[in-house]
């Protein structure tokens, strides 16, 4: 069956599911394989189960009508999504980046969902089959989209942007993540600048998009002016051609700011419920795209504030005895450094860091652990523990008093067992890591 008539089927039976264990009743399931299983040997359950059609591409499993048969579960995915995304003639913001895509995708949708009925990604759906899952769940009564687009190797975005197309695109910066799959920086510059090369798309069927551009930031205006992208708007700390410029007013740890539109020469203040100055941008780039939209000062600010982070990435905690810094969602050399940086940078009586190995850094690995250790050794801090081979295959590298208040552990439990022996009290504390590591088991212990 083809991609239109699949449509048809979703028109009357707009849900998609892909886990039998979440049947949605008159959904289309969709069975996907993956590395460990092949969902074609669950698609008689999802019928059973009140699944309307199953889209299989095994015709093993084809029992009976109600079982259609594609060449490829995926490909008919992504291919439903991108026909539904034609048929939609809303905006699309389309973002990636290498740290902060999430809360900045969360602050776009809190500023501009006080205007319009938005729709956008749900937590981290923001891959090949989040993509096309988020795209398909657009309907008639949302009036914009925010999609977050992840990568890991090339031509990963450029798929992603040929799904939902994306009107408006904005890339959070350029770091050191999935060195391995991107082969290197200047991999991830040329994977994450497809959302450029698709912006600057003109070819009768799409007209050229607009870019939400750091206007401080040299990596991102030397990809964007290399594309010769003719529709940017620009925020920033600083630059006399941003647009919206902002500056912190406090960090102690919740930031407040000051923010002004150039354009009209109105300022205001915002005070956060976010932690990190690494966060600026993120919320500068919130409000850059509601002005640009249209959205009044107080909806924004209103937006802003009452964003709260979740899903542990910059998260605030407050237990009897400590302020935890919950970072610990994911993790790569650039993020752990800003990180490290902005807990130097905090007011408080005492100030504690717990890093946990980065994963996906390849052959950088070793170079990129060693860095940080010497970071975090160089930042005014009072305890630093490292958790993980990857720290601890570094610390010969570090001898007598430059490993002063410094302690390696080879595993989380190994960890544990140190902390309850020598408990954290009265602190600032900072616990970032990738998420493999599962570093959230340590915060019990606080």
């Amino acid at each position: 069956m083809n991609t239109e008539d699949i449509y048809q089927l979703f028109i009357q039976h707009p849900v998609i599911s892909t886990d039998t264990r979440k049947i949605v009743p008159g959904s289309l399931f969709f069975a996907l394989k993956g590395d460990k299983f092949d969902a074609n040997t669950f698609a008689e359950q999802a019928i059973e189960q009140g699944a309307a059609y199953a889209i299989i591409d095994n015709p093993a499993y084809q029992l009976n009508k109600k079982y259609i048969l594609v060449d490829d579960g995926l490909t008919a995915l992504q291919d439903l999504a991108r026909y539904h995304r034609k048929q939609l003639i809303i905006p699309v913001v389309g973002l990636t980046g290498t740290n902060g895509k999430t809360t900045t995708k969360e602050l776009i949708n809190a500023v501009l969902s006080q205007k319009f009925n938005t729709l956008a990604t749900q937590g981290n759906l923001n891959n090949h089959i989040g993509v096309p899952l988020t795209i398909l769940s657009i309907n008639s009564t949302h009036e914009m989209a925010v999609i977050e687009m992840g990568a890991n190797h090339q031509k990963e975005i450029e798929l992603l942007c040929s799904i939902s197309q994306p009107t408006h695109g904005l890339i959070t910066n350029i770091g050191k993540a999935h060195l391995e799959g991107f082969g290197g920086v200047e991999g991830i510059k040329k994977g994450k600048g497809e959302l450029y090369d698709f912006l600057s798309r003109e070819d009768g069927s799409l007209e050229q998009g607009i870019a939400f551009v750091n206007g401080d930031d040299k990596v991102l205006m030397e990809m964007q002016q290399a594309r010769d992208l003719k529709k940017v708007v620009m925020y920033g700390t600083n630059n006399r051609d941003n647009t919206i410029v902002g500056k912190l007013t406090e960090n102690s740890p919740l930031l407040s700011l000051q923010w002004t539109n150039n354009s009209s020469g109105e300022s205001h203040a915002i005070k956060t419920q976010l932690t990190g100055a690494y966060n600026l941008d993120n919320i500068l780039a919130a409000i850059c795209i509601g002005t640009y939209f249209e959205l009044d000062a107080d909806a924004i600010n209103k937006g802003v504030e009452g964003y709260q982070p979740q899903n542990n990435r910059s998260q605030i905690k407050q237990t009897a005895t400590n302020t935890l810094i919950c970072d610990y969602y994911n993790a790569n050399p650039s993020s752990m450094f800003v990180a490290i940086e902005n807990i130097g940078k905090l007011t408080a009586d005492r100030k504690v860091l717990i890093l946990g190995d980065m994963f996906e850094l390849g052959d950088e690995s070793a170079a990129e652990h060693e860095a940080i250790i010497r970071k975090a050794l160089a930042t005014e801090v009072d305890e630093r523990i490292f958790i993980g081979k990857d720290f601890l295959a570094q610390k010969w590298k570090f001898k007598g008093d430059k490993l002063k208040n410094a302690t390696f552990h080879a595993t989380v439990e190994n960890a544990i067992t140190a902390l309850k022996f020598h408990p954290v009290k009265n602190s600032t504390v900072l616990i970032k890591g990738s998420r493999g590591m599962a570093l959230e088991r340590l915060v019990e212990l606080f």
